[in-house]
């Protein structure tokens, strides 16, 4: 069986490594990054070229700009010049080969639909994400869908939820930092359920969904509440459970932040995330891609 070429970007991001690991023992993997390690060096934000020689294969785009709240018009700016811009700028130098790829996966996000509360949403919802990071996320898949329809290349678009694996960033990160550590603190029964998946079940699945193209959310299929995430990971840090504050102390301090501002680690509409459930539906790639997740919970005690 002949194997894959891969053309990867963000390789060197948490979810870009998973991939690039699992994808290396199934074809040849390039990776286009800023220092040039282990593949050519770009800077997407702004135009390049490529090797015109350079065979692509199926390229998978996920490199982008994340977890971080803007502060400045500067840094909105940022999300759009490596999520929106840096996409257009990878097509023009795809554009420029002599062989185009084979198709193109594109790691997106479920803040697309711009929900802070919700259960079972299915790929079909509206696009409402106000935040630059959404916005600039959905001009991407918009301008992605036009551009494979005019090159007649296959694309596939994964909306993902919040990533687990070994030491990952973002909020799950910063929960077992604070467990770890001690200072985390959970707010009433946690039992608000969020939508998650395991970072190396997204890489085992792209190859499947470069064959068959569209749009798909991935989740774990559980979606566990905070409350299990808590106990799971205290218990595999020999910790105990957090403890808990009532919910009207937590407002009275996320009313407090309200006036401090985003500066401040809790506010009201931060506290209003943290204690609402929001879940997404997978069950067209459970139907389409044989999409068969692990759970996160049963997956924990292997990375901590």
């Amino acid at each position: 069986m002949s194997q894959n070429n891969y053309t990867l970007t963000g390789g060197s991001g948490f979810l870009g490594c998973t991939i690039k690991s699992h994808l290396s023992n199934k074809g040849h993997v390039v990776s286009l990054n800023r220092t040039g390690k282990d593949g050519i060096m770009v800077d997407i934000s702004s135009a390049f070229i490529l090797p015109v020689s350079f065979n692509p294969g199926i390229v998978i785009h996920a490199a982008g700009k994340a977890h971080m709240v803007p502060r400045t018009a500067a840094e909105e700016k940022e999300f759009f010049d490596v999520n929106f811009e840096g996409t257009k700028n990878l097509c023009s130098a795809l554009e420029l080969l002599s062989q185009k790829p084979k198709a193109f996966v594109f790691i997106s996000t479920v803040a697309v639909y711009g929900q802070d509360v919700g259960n079972m949403i299915t790929e079909s919802y509206p696009l409402l994400g106000t935040t630059p990071y959404a916005k600039s996320k959905i001009l991407a898949e918009e301008w992605l869908q036009n551009w494979a329809k005019e090159q007649n290349i296959k694309l596939a678009i994964l909306r993902l939820p919040l990533i687990a694996g070994p030491n990952p960033p973002g909020n799950l990160g910063a929960m077992i930092n604070g467990i770890r550590s001690g200072k985390y603190v959970g707010i009433g029964k946690s039992a608000a359920r969020k939508s998650i998946v395991w970072a190396e079940d997204v890489a085992q699945i792209i190859p499947k969904v470069a064959e068959v193209g569209g749009i798909f959310n991935l989740t774990d299929g559980y979606h566990p509440s905070f409350k299990e995430l808590e106990d799971c990971i205290a218990g595999l840090l020999r910790k105990r459970s957090p403890f808990h504050i009532p919910v009207p102390v937590a407002k009275t301090i996320a009313a407090l932040g309200d006036i401090i501002g985003s500066r401040s680690p809790i506010t009201s509409s931060k506290l209003q995330k943290m204690m609402s459930t929001l879940t997404f539906d997978d069950s067209k790639a459970r139907e389409l891609l044989d999409w068969k997740p692990s759970s996160v919970l049963d997956k924990l005690p292997t990375v901590l």
